[in-house]
């Protein structure tokens, strides 16, 4: 009999960049329907991250001043508990800082 129980997994991420890669790997590798995945800050300020990536970073005169970057930013996801390996690999493979499970 297998085992279709659901959990919650959950990555911190330092930057947008690296969270939306995380999610288009659920998406993309792991079939979980987007509405089973959420992005917010992992604190309680606003925040694109904790470091500047992607369009936050500016070749020309460094780091861009006007991007909220002011903590991490946590991806979960509603998951079989058959996947919680595969998706914990993916989520390290995207850059994630820190990884739970609830």
């Amino acid at each position: 009999m297998a085992d279709d129980s659901t959990t919650t997994i959950r990555a911190t991420f330092e930057t947008r960049e690296a969270a939306d890669l995380a999610v288009e790997h659920l998406v993309q590798q792991h079939g979980i329907s987007r509405p089973d995945i959420f992005i917010q800050s992992a604190t309680d300020r606003n925040t694109t991250g904790s470091r500047p990536s992607g369009g936050d970073a500016s070749h020309e005169s460094g780091s861009r001043e006007d991007a909220a970057l002011q903590g991490e930013i946590e991806v979960s996801a509603d998951i079989a508990s058959d996947q919680i390996a595969a998706v914990q690999r993916s989520f390290g493979d995207a850059g994630a800082i820190r990884v739970s499970g609830r």
